[in-house]
């Protein structure tokens, strides 16, 4: 809240507290400066060997991106507009009409290889496809879409990225829409020989500039390979080099949870390109938490992390939520005077949880006693469903303003993995509630649907720092939650749906989120203490019960 000027104040007729409300609440940024680079669209089709279930399938890929003509070192690389196209012949399409398939879902993951000089590492594209239909003849043609990551060098010269191999994930339907026995398929895709010499799909000449190095003390390793996570569903392929791939949404063996996957460290020198997003030296000095970087930020972006718990009522436990990213635009705020006579401050955000490119949370393990006696542990994932919209109302009173903020957000949970007694239950890959989780609605008029409900309040108080919460400053928000009935789980012809549902689903679960200070990502000198250098969320918070 420290450092951070009004950009609306009351009128002379107005008191002194407006404007001092004003001037918290807004958290006004000023316009970031902004470089037009050019850039150019990258547009590949190869030849892949795939190997389906019933044996080795040639097919085509194409690579679509947008990336910049050149870039200078220390300066963020992105590709923006990326869509991955696998275009698998009829005989693909025979598999799925054999099950029944009316309809398809996939999931890709293209492992990028970034070089330059002698460093090198690999990056993960995920995209993911809408459902598309089985073709009774001919070929299936599946477009994943998604966000990538952005790579930093702190070297000059040419930086190259090369297709490699490429990971689906398929989730066939039937027509009624119930998923086909098996209910999901992998698929491995390598270059074809005949792709030699031909994958390269940019090259982006890195002009010298203001070098990126380690912190002090920070010891320097050669580029390695981030750890990177394939889609959270329909499937958990295994990548042709034998190494078996990671589902979004769990974490990679030796991980902790909420942590960043490592990303690809410096050379000697602070040398060489890495992904963007890791944790040092950017964000030294904090705990580790989820990359948070906002990939195109405007004047009015900003980004928090948010972590907590929630009572599982029937579990007699609770369940914590694992240290989350959320991005926000914030809207134009509104003075509105009341017929009462008082002055309120107004302002509507929308925004997202971010975690590898996907609108959901980091993956979380809750441990309960089921049914009072069996020890169970879950893997869950809470997945966005539609908008989060935050509803800031600041009345303004002199000298203590009353701060008053609803969240609203749409959230499945996902199963991903349940032991129970230490014994796998597989629950498949499509293991989730039936609708979003539902709160009580004060407004059911204008938000109507099932979603999350989250209060806070908070006070403002003339020359000090703001108490309980306030949206540029954090806090703790709370609420109740109801969850719903689950559906798709259990594999192999077994249907777990109703025992997930007698064990967890119900009202009355309680939840207490805690909100840490935002970054304003777009201003031109971030506030100390609130951003890191990469421009990501310095404050951690902790979970409170």
């Amino acid at each position: 809240m420290r450092g951070q000027r009004a950009a609306l104040r009351p009128s002379r007729a107005q008191t002194r507290g407006a404007a001092i409300a004003a001037l918290v609440a807004l958290a006004p940024l000023l316009p970031a400066a902004a470089v037009a680079l050019g850039s150019h669209e990258v547009d590949t089709r190869l030849p892949y060997l795939c190997t389906l279930p019933s044996g080795p399938q040639t097919a085509t890929v194409r690579i679509r991106a947008t990336v910049p003509d050149r870039a200078t070192v220390g300066e963020t690389i992105e590709a923006a507009d990326v869509s991955t196209t696998l275009e698998l012949p009829a005989a693909a399409a025979a598999e799925l009409t054999a099950l029944e398939a009316a309809t398809v879902r996939a999931e890709t993951t293209l492992t990028v290889g970034v070089g330059q000089n002698a460093a090198s590492t690999d990056v993960t594209w995920l995209g993911t496809a809408q459902p598309a239909p089985v073709p009774a003849e001919g070929p299936l043609t599946l477009t994943g879409t998604g966000d990538v990551p952005a790579l930093t060098t702190g070297t000059a010269g040419d930086l190259t990225l090369t297709a490699g191999n490429l990971a689906v994930g398929l989730a066939p339907s039937k027509a009624d829409g119930t998923p086909t026995s098996p209910a999901s398929l992998s698929v491995s895709c390598v270059p074809g020989p005949d792709a030699e010499g031909r994958t390269t799909l940019a090259r982006i000449p890195v002009a010298p500039g203001s070098a990126v190095t380690p912190s002090p003390g920070t010891p320097s390793t050669p580029p390695t390979a981030p750890s990177s996570s394939p889609p959270p569903s329909p499937s958990s392929p295994t990548a042709p080099s034998g190494r078996p791939s990671t589902p979004a949404g769990r974490e990679p063996t030796g991980g902790t949870t909420g942590a960043p996957p490592d990303t690809a460290a410096a050379t000697d020198s602070g040398k060489g390109p890495r992904v963007a997003t890791e944790n040092a030296p950017a964000t030294a000095g904090r705990p580790k938490a989820p990359p948070c970087v906002t990939e195109k930020p405007t004047s009015t972006s900003l980004s928090a992390y948010i972590t907590g718990y929630s009572n599982v009522r029937k579990l007699d436990g609770a369940s914590l939520i694992p240290v989350s990213c959320v991005q926000l635009e914030q809207g134009e705020p509104v003075i509105d005077f009341r017929p009462d006579g008082t002055l309120h401050l107004l302002q509507k955000s929308e925004g997202s949880l971010r975690y590898q490119g996907r609108k959901q949370s980091p993956p979380f393990t809750s441990t309960f006693l089921t049914f009072g006696f069996a020890p169970t542990k879950a893997t869950l994932v809470l997945e966005q469903a539609g908008p989060l919209i935050v509803e800031s109302d600041v009345l303004l009173v002199f000298p203590d303003n009353i701060a008053e903020t609803y969240i609203r957000v749409p959230l499945v949970l996902r199963v991903l993995d349940v032991e129970v007694n230490g014994t796998p239950l597989d629950v498949g890959p499509d293991c989730r509630t039936v609708t979003p989780l539902s709160s009580p609605e004060p407004q059911p008029s204008k938000y109507p649907g099932d979603h999350l409900v989250l209060l806070g309040k908070g006070q403002l108080l003339n020359g000090t720092d703001a108490t309980g919460y306030v949206l540029t400053s954090g806090g703790p928000l709370t609420g109740e939650v109801t969850i719903p009935a689950f559906k798709g789980c259990g594999a192999g012809g077994e249907d777990l749906d109703r025992l997930l549902t007698a064990s967890i689903s119900g009202p009355g679960n309680h939840i207490r989120q805690i909100q840490g200070q935002t970054c304003a990502v777009g201003v031109e000198v971030p506030t100390e203490g609130q951003c890191t250098a990469d421009r990501q969320p310095y404050v951690v918070p902790k979970p409170e019960r």
